[in-house]
């Protein structure tokens, strides 16, 4: 059984010989210090000991989300015309306009074209294609003149379709639907304007909202006919004590478009994974109800053993082992025990991947990576 097949089964409910796990590294050079610590000579090792499962894949207009502080790949893509590169202020933009600091852990968009029209700095930095009708306008106007960039460009699938090619078949190629329908709305306007209009004036927001999307949508049907076997989008709807909005602003406002957006993945046969960090326990019903399969990832936010038992023969779980408190500030025996204990819960009759609610950060100790990695190799089959 490949690792593809051990993924795939794990959400179908078939018959797996080990739960598969994935584990991720916010800073990969870390593996080499890791590999010297567990015995290995490099990183390489330490990964093909790790046996990660999941192989994500991006859009190339998503590729300065995620890939922004690899100047090169940053590079390449603003040869394709996908981006604009500013490395003097350390800020790419990616084809939507927004403005992206390229040398920070997380994504923090710096730019936001529907907030800030300064029309020097858009005719200097944005992509040639995107169309500016939107400068010069009041915030309506602009929101309302503002067009997506066009999905099916050529070389948007370029990388998706090297990655498919090279790995899927062994690893389980994702591909990224993070920076959801809502997330791309307010990196566009700012979160403030966003959930200011979002209150005020919802016919607005919900236009642009559409045609995100319908961008998307494209998107995923490009995905598809490269040959991915999953689908997957993302948007935080969580917070740490709950969810980002009230139940009835979720289910009138993004739901609907969440489920236009799955459809297009379920009419093609495949299951559909979301990303959403917080507490989304209220909202899980609601996301079963339109086809959610995985859920990505857990965070011990939540009652961990109250969602397995309530939504755990609809739902497949990914992540759950805590990251902010004892992974980073416990012993390493404190965190095997975290570890075994976690899998032991999501674990139980199968329908999990194993890995931490969030990615590994540079402010673990080594001593307690190790200890990780090592108990998930060791429960990740009598978990079962």
């Amino acid at each position: 059984m490949n690792r593809e097949e051990r993924v795939l089964n794990t959400i179908k409910r078939k018959n797996i010989d080990f739960l598969p796990s994935q584990i991720t590294f916010s800073d990969r050079t870390r593996l080499d210090d890791l590999a010297k610590v567990m015995g290995f000579d490099n990183g390489d090792e330490v990964e093909d000991y790790l046996q990660n499962h999941i192989k994500l894949t991006y859009s190339t207009c998503d590729m300065p989300l995620f890939n922004r502080n690899n100047i090169d790949l940053m590079k390449e893509v603003e040869r394709m015309g996908f981006a604009k590169v500013d490395l003097e202020n350390g800020v790419v933009y990616d084809g939507w306009g927004v403005g992206v600091e390229m040398f920070s852990d997380g994504i923090f968009p710096c730019f936001h074209p529907l907030q800030n029209n300064d029309k020097k700095l858009v005719e200097k930095w944005m992509p040639s294609d995107l169309s500016k009708d939107f400068l010069d306008s009041t915030d309506e106007e602009a929101i309302k003149k503002y067009k997506a960039p066009d999905p099916n460009k050529k070389g948007n699938f370029h990388f998706a379709e090297k990655d498919i090619k090279e790995y899927s078949g062994d690893f389980l190629v994702v591909p990224s639907g993070y920076c959801g329908i809502y997330e791309r709305a307010y990196f566009l306007m700012g979160f403030e304007e966003f959930m200011t209009n979002l209150a005020l004036n919802p016919t607005l927001i919900g236009d642009l909202l559409d045609k995100i999307t319908d961008y998307k949508i494209e998107i995923a049907k490009g995905f598809i006919k490269a040959g991915i076997k999953i689908g997957h989008t993302g948007d935080d709807l969580g917070t740490q004590l709950g969810t980002m909005f009230s139940k009835q602003t979720f289910q009138k406002i993004l739901k609907p478009r969440i489920a236009r957006l799955w459809k297009t993945y379920k009419d093609a046969g495949l299951p559909v994974m979301f990303h959403s960090c917080g507490n989304v326990t209220e909202f899980l019903p609601d996301l079963i109800e339109i086809g959610l399969d995985v859920l990505e990832p857990v965070q011990p936010v939540m009652d961990l053993s109250y969602i397995k038992k309530e939504f755990g023969k609809d739902l497949t779980f990914w992540g759950g082992i805590d990251t902010q408190k004892i992974l980073p500030y416990g012993t390493p025996e404190e965190v095997r025990k975290l570890a075994s204990d976690t899998i032991k819960i999501l674990g139980k009759g199968g329908g999990y991947i194993i890995a931490t609610a969030q990615e590994v950060m540079k402010d673990v100790p080594l001593d307690n990576v190790k200890a990780l990695v090592e108990t998930i190799i060791s429960e990740r089959e009598r978990a079962l």
